[in-house]
């Protein structure tokens, strides 16, 4: 299991060269390195999105982030995790979330990565509110994205 993981839950932007760097450096063991970054689309369920607001609790969130990055870390082999999560106001494409996975093996590195950005869709604590042309509203959450993170609990082959 990593102990290399660093979670951040802030209004800043951030650079996926310079965090993967950061979560590599020194590390010889690791052969493969998987990210994702998501940015807010100018559409949704409604059209004319210009942007969205995201709140959060603070210490719910980062802990649902950390035990999170801690089941990956149980499940494949990772040698560093490094999640990012903006709130706050965010324009149509502006970066909203990193994940970046360290791992020996490329499987490992893609499957914690994937597992990561699925569970944290539905379990990390973050309220959004889209901003279009015709007023603001909250979003729901997804039934899509409940059931791609209900695809991983059956345990890993």
């Amino acid at each position: 299991m990593s102990n290399n993981i660093r979670i951040d839950v802030t209004t800043d932007d951030f650079d996926l060269g310079e965090e993967s760097r950061r979560l590599t450096k020194g590390d010889t063991r690791i052969g493969a390195v998987c990210s994702f970054v998501g940015l807010v689309r100018d559409f949704s369920d409604k059209p004319d999105v210009k942007g969205l607001y995201l709140e959060h609790y603070p210490a719910m969130t980062e802990k649902s982030l950390v035990k999170i990055a801690e089941e990956a870390s149980q499940r494949w082999d990772l040698n560093g995790v490094r999640v990012i999560h903006r709130v706050g106001e965010l324009w149509a494409g502006d970066q909203i979330v990193l994940v970046v996975t360290a791992s020996a093996h490329r499987g490992d590195a893609f499957a914690a990565c994937e597992f990561i950005m699925d569970y944290l869709k539905v379990q990390a604590p973050f309220w959004k509110k889209e901003l279009t042309a015709g007023g603001e509203h909250w979003v729901e959450a997804k039934e899509s994205d409940q059931a791609r993170a209900g695809e991983w609990r059956a345990e890993p082959e």
